[in-house]
């Protein structure tokens, strides 16, 4: 006796799933046949609801102006054919004579009086008979086409530019100059370097921290450098004088970001304590102590519409906030887990944010949800976008993203090489930021390096085509 051959789980659900998708998807997506009688119907309702004043107005002027002409051109010539004499109303009580040609001339006026409809309907207006429908039943309608997928933009591939080695630890944090002449970074050997962006020369090193540099901030309309640390320092650097100027006290631990009010001279910084704090850049004041945030509160984002402020904690909410209350307007709980970067886009009103389930998009002011972005499985630890539409994810294992901003598509991903003698561990992208151009985009890793991507300028739509697939879309669940 043959044994029976025996099938794993897996096997017998993929053939299950395989059967019902040939039974079932051959006309999943085909429309229902459309029956030429409902549609009729349909359209007359709808002609009725929408111009029934129109139709008595068009139908009593017509009406009076064909009856003044059978008047001046005489009884006789009215009446020649008394068979086909048809009543209609003039909008009274009382019906007038007009023979079949004029009530068909006077539909096809209504016809052409700019509205599109049936000739049909406009006979049931000016006879004033109602077809036999009954309003209770359920008519019917076209159903409408699903929403069409957008096609993504087409957005050039990236390419590494330039390697800049020169701090003794994991870098952290990243500002650019608002003239795009330097940028500045922060590492885990307490130092701050500043950078000349074009040849990638080190400039100045400002030591004063004694931990961590974990957040840095360029003034647009003061000569400052603002830097936050581990050791709960928020510190002013004057740039002309290449020292500090300001401290301003009040975390209780260590302070992770920070972030400059575009047009008020405020500065706001947050922290491991799970308060975000907003400080007067001049007197130093602590002006709120944003309280809510039940964990790190990791990223603080500013802007000059409201909300503000925003905020993204470990403790997976992402909270709107009223700088003018000091209150929380809004708080976001649609992650799952701790929110490490948020984004804002520079010329739309929305922003992003980053956590180890995805990345989601969403718009101000009222902070409605946009999209999910899936893909990246790792711990996002940072996040940057550019005019161009262009959003880059980096995470702790060395991976980055980048996606097309408005449809979330995966266009490229990069795999940081470790560098010889480092651990797998040591390969994190822990801050990065596009230059003011928007061409240039700048990491900071934990390889103790930092990295300079640009933009491959031999590439093209045929080198590096789009790979988008919508119908996987379409068939990912039957």
């Amino acid at each position: 006796m043959d044994e029976v051959q025996r099938h794993s789980v897996h096997t017998l659900i993929f053939r299950s799933l395989k059967r019902t998708h040939d039974m079932f998807v051959s006309n999943q997506g085909a429309l229902p046949e459309i029956d030429d009688k409902l549609e009729k119907i349909r359209k007359s309702i709808k002609a009725h609801d929408s111009y029934s004043l129109v139709f008595d107005r068009v139908a009593r002027a017509e009406s009076n102006r064909k009856c003044a002409e059978i008047a001046n051109s005489g009884r006789k010539s009215s009446l020649s054919n008394p068979e086909k004499v048809l009543y209609i109303t003039n909008g009274q009580d009382n019906p007038v004579n007009v023979n079949t040609n004029a009530t068909i001339l006077a539909a096809d006026t209504i016809n052409k009086n700019n509205f599109d409809i049936p000739s049909s309907t406009a006979m049931v207006a000016m006879t004033g008979i109602r077809p036999s429908v009954n309003s209770t039943s359920n008519v019917q309608l076209i159903p409408k086409k699903a929403p069409a997928i957008p096609k993504p933009t087409w957005h050039a591939p990236w390419k590494l530019a330039r390697v800049i080695s020169g701090h003794l630890g994991w870098v952290r944090c990243i500002a650019v100059e608002p003239q795009n002449e330097w940028f500045a970074t922060g590492a885990g050997d307490r130092v701050i370097k500043i950078w000349d962006l074009a040849s990638g020369k080190l400039k100045l090193s400002l030591t004063g921290h004694v931990s961590t540099v974990r957040g840095l901030a360029v003034s647009t309309k003061h000569p400052y450098l603002f830097s936050c640390g581990e050791d709960r320092q928020v510190k002013c650097w004057d740039l002309e004088y290449n020292k500090v100027i300001r401290h301003y006290h009040g975390h209780l631990s260590a302070v992770y970001s920070m972030a400059l009010h575009p047009t008020i001279d405020v500065l706001a910084t947050s922290g491991r304590d799970s308060t975000a704090r907003i400080w007067d850049m001049r007197t130093k004041a602590n002006i709120h102590t944003l309280t809510g945030h039940t964990n790190t509160v990791a990223s603080v984002v500013a802007q000059a519409v409201n909300p503000q402020i925003i905020t993204g904690s470990h403790d997976s909410t992402i909270r709107l906030w009223d700088l003018a209350a000091g209150k929380s307007v809004c708080t976001l709980t649609n992650h799952k887990k701790s929110v490490r970067s948020i984004v804002l886009h520079p010329t739309l009103y929305m922003f992003a944010s980053a956590s180890p389930d995805n990345i989601k998009q969403w718009r101000c002011p009222e902070g409605n949800f946009i999209q999910n972005i899936s893909g990246h499985n790792a711990i996002v630890n940072c996040m940057a976008v550019n005019a161009d539409g262009v959003l880059v994810s980096g995470g702790d294992n060395g991976t980055m993203f980048f996606w097309d901003w408005r449809t979330g598509y995966n266009f490229q991903r990069f795999q940081a090489p470790l560098q010889p003698g480092s651990m797998d561990s040591e390969a994190g992208i822990f801050a990065m930021a596009f230059d003011q151009s928007g061409s240039r985009l700048i990491t900071a890793e934990a390889d103790k390096t930092i990295k300079i991507y640009k933009e491959d300028e031999e590439a093209s739509e045929d080198t590096h085509p789009v790979n988008w697939r919508p119908e996987i879309l379409k068939r990912r669940k039957f």
